[in-house]
């Protein structure tokens, strides 16, 4: 048996202020924000699938994502784009083959929804 599995855990998001990151990441994912902020710099999303763990001890301005490290998972594609144009997220594509759009966190990390 091997002793690594072969699951993703969590995926890491750099953030400038953990908090601000949480309340803004759990607002568009209408997540509660009463969980505990792990030694003053990391906050793990509890997503189904791997959790999203932010962490602000992480954060530089040249490590943020510069391409979608992974995607956020939608069953209505124009429904989700509308949405976070409704968020005043900032919308990085259009829909792009009537599939994906890219978009940015509020620290400048790239990331993606996809259907």
């Amino acid at each position: 048996m091997n002793p690594i599995s072969n699951q993703i855990g969590g995926v890491f998001i750099p953030v400038s202020n953990v908090e601000q990151a949480r309340d803004w990441y759990c607002d568009i994912l209408g997540l509660p924000t009463d969980g505990e902020i792990y030694f003053g710099h990391i906050f793990v999303l509890p997503m189904e699938g791997p959790n999203i763990v932010l962490d602000s001890k992480i954060y530089a301005p040249d490590h943020i994502y510069k391409v979608p490290a992974f995607q956020f998972r939608t069953e209505d594609i124009h429904q989700a784009y509308a949405y976070m144009r409704a968020k005043n997220v900032q919308l990085i594509t259009d829909i792009e083959n009537d599939h994906w759009f890219n978009f940015k966190d509020p620290d400048g990390n790239l990331l993606m929804v996809c259907k």
